[in-house]
């Protein structure tokens, strides 16, 4: 072909895919922003001994789903149910010391009944031999009635008085007792609360022997093993969720000016190369990634090297890429994210 048709048509070529690039890049390409630092990430829950004992029995292995509620380990409980047995025993005898209680108030309000009849008996004599003795006082002014009849008379009127006095002693001995009965009874009951707060512990304990799965999911990093002593707190196995999966991309941060919640994101896996999937961006990160680190940079130095520093960003996956199945917490995947405004 002659060069001098080849060239005007390469021209006239290269002018419309310059062209056609110039297009796609004022109406889509100015407005693309891509990552391959970015990585899927789980709720992955860290399963752990709320009590200490021995491992009798492992229900789960590596690697095996689970539903919510699953058990997946169980540890000796023999120690646990023996308290159980102790503190609901602990719980009887306190309703028993306020049942015995209870019922010694009736007999001490019985006894309180017979104290205010005997201060009525014992008021009703003082009245008479005071009566008595009055008249006996007078009869012997006049020399009616010996003077050892008249004496007689105060006796009993001053006896009478000392037995009344008694009497009204001796109920109010039976009332402030049954001050005393209530004073116990607030003790009581405060013991049975700490009697029954310490059931409520000991069936706590009980049911923390038996360690069940908080969500659907998949085990890992299981290091549980049977007969072994755990202490509270110890990791048992990880639980991976089985959905709600998203990716962490950190953007660099002359990136960031137009990302915002809501914007579009399609992401391509290592995995699966062939497979492109969709999310929206959830959120930014109120820092850059090098601040939450353990030991942050510290800059204010003479040797001073400037380093672009990168901001995480979360992304909600879409469909069945939010299932565990698929991707997986930890994979290495490309973000690019969509920042045409919406018209």
């Amino acid at each position: 072909m002659n060069r001098r048709v080849v060239i005007p048509v390469v021209a006239v070529a290269a002018v419309v895919l310059a062209s056609g690039y110039g297009l796609w890049w004022w109406q889509s390409g100015r407005f693309i922003e891509s990552t391959d630092d970015a990585y899927v990430g789980g709720d992955i829950s860290a399963i752990s001994a709320k009590v200490a004992g021995y491992v009798q029995d492992i229900a789960v292995q590596d690697n095996m789903r689970v539903k919510k509620g699953e058990l997946l380990v169980r540890l000796d409980a023999r120690d646990y149910q023996a308290a159980l047995m102790q503190a609901s025993g602990e719980v009887d005898a306190q309703q028993a010391a306020l049942a015995d209680i209870a019922a010694t108030r009736e007999l001490q309000l019985a006894t309180i009944v017979g104290s205010s009849a005997a201060v009525n008996a014992a008021q009703a004599v003082t009245e008479k031999t005071a009566g008595d003795s009055r008249r006996y006082g007078a009869l012997a002014l006049n020399s009616i009635v010996s003077a050892q009849t008249r004496e007689y008379a105060q006796a009993d009127y001053h006896q009478a008085v000392a037995q009344e006095g008694k009497a009204r002693a001796d109920k109010n001995v039976a009332e402030r007792q049954l001050m005393v009965l209530d004073a116990r009874e607030k003790q009581t009951q405060a013991a049975l609360v700490q009697a029954q707060a310490g059931l409520e512990m000991a069936k706590l304990n009980l049911s923390y022997t038996e360690i069940r799965a908080p969500f659907d999911g998949v085990i890992g990093n299981r290091r549980a093993w049977s007969g072994a002593y755990v202490t509270s707190g110890t990791q048992l196995l990880s639980l991976v969720p089985a959905q709600g999966l998203w990716v962490d991309a950190n953007f660099k941060e002359n990136q960031l000016a137009h990302l915002q919640a809501g914007q579009k994101a399609q992401i391509v896996a290592d995995v699966l190369p062939g497979r492109t999937f969709t999310g929206h961006v959830v959120s930014l990160s109120p820092a850059t990634g090098s601040r939450f680190s353990i030991l942050p940079a510290e800059n204010a130095t003479g040797n001073f090297t400037k380093i672009v520093q990168r901001v995480p960003v979360r992304i909600a996956l879409e469909g069945d890429a939010a299932n565990l199945g698929l991707l997986r917490p930890g994979l290495s995947v490309t973000v690019t994210v969509d920042e045409k405004p919406k018209p």
